[in-house]
């Protein structure tokens, strides 16, 4: 046996998932000696994270309590399918609204409380995933904010009386400081301190962060209908994503955990989109889904980056 497939070997045993196998020549003789794999793992699994891993507005509410909108359409629950965990194995404990705070406390909702996320995650757990971070440097809101202005500049006549294409990114830039940018390095901390919990409490699971997937195009005319964002808040508002999934994977891989790169896929497939190709829906839904957040064509692609990075460690 190679070295460096000994030690790929003992990496696995240690996190208690190497199956193995015996395999049968084409001439029906076992081998003499047994060939080893590492098996996805089947739970019991946990899916920690906010609306982006709920899926408000897909069919099929599962779960409590009912504010925390999850469906059971949502990526978790496909991935959970897909690898054939156990419905007594699978804890969806994700929340619309959630935050890095709410993942070790209890989220109050517009209808129940959610319990700390964190608390179904335990010593026999063998999966985590989590999906946090938007919340907490309030992407939702400042979207809503820069719509608001994205629809002054056009009334405004599209830059002939607002001399700048970037209104709403002014709110956030000031003399040089970006407000956003300091709020992600918050989070980063507040992550980190969470991946501790987990790989605390669930020693000999396999823990991933997923990324966001692209919510706005590099064609920054191309949301003047869709999202009435003025061209330049369209480029600072995809930079902030992508800052923030930058921070989502430095902080995984600081913490010895997987990133699952969900936002690659999703290129051009965001809010401004054909309908018939888009991950995302813009403000005005045209498929069940919440207001600039995954259809089932984006969880799905979700949960296919997820699996995708999960069989590719094996």
């Amino acid at each position: 046996m190679k070295t460096s497939v000994r030690a790929g070997l003992a990496g696995a045993l240690a996190c208690g998932t190497l199956v193995t196998t015996l395999v049968v020549n084409h001439h029906g003789e076992a081998p003499r000696t047994g060939i080893a794999y590492v098996a996805p793992p089947k739970g019991p699994y946990v899916a920690l994270g906010d609306s982006y891993t709920a899926a408000p507005g897909l069919p099929g509410s599962t779960g409590r309590p009912p504010g925390c909108d999850r469906s059971d359409r949502n990526y978790p629950s496909l991935v959970a399918a897909e690898l054939g965990v156990k419905a007594t194995d699978f804890r969806d404990m994700s929340c619309s609204g959630a935050t890095t705070t709410d993942l070790a406390a209890p989220q109050n909702t517009d209808d129940g409380i959610n319990p700390a996320q964190l608390s179904a995650v335990h010593d026999t757990t063998r999966l985590v995933t989590l999906g946090i971070g938007g919340n907490d440097i309030g992407f939702s809101s400042m979207i809503k904010r820069c719509v608001a202005m994205g629809m002054l500049y056009k009334m405004t006549g599209s830059g002939k009386y607002l001399h700048e294409d970037a209104p709403c990114a002014r709110v956030y830039v000031s003399a040089g400081a970006d407000a956003v940018a300091e709020r992600i390095e918050d989070a980063g901390r507040q992550l980190t301190a969470v991946l501790t919990q987990v790989r605390r409490r669930a020693p000999e699971a396999r823990v991933y962060v997923v990324a966001y997937p692209a919510i706005l195009p590099a064609d920054n005319t191309a949301c003047a209908r869709a999202m009435n964002l003025a061209p330049g808040d369209v480029a600072y508002l995809r930079a902030k994503e992508q800052q923030l999934n930058t921070m989502l994977r430095e902080r995984a891989e600081r913490a010895g955990v997987g990133y699952v790169d969900t936002y690659t896929p999703s290129e051009n497939l965001g809010a401004c989109s054909p309908e018939a190709t888009r991950w995302i829906e813009p403000l005005s839904p045209r498929s069940p889904a919440a207001p600039v957040h995954p259809n089932e064509r984006g969880e799905q692609g979700m949960a296919d980056a997820v699996l995708h990075t999960i069989k590719s460690a094996l």
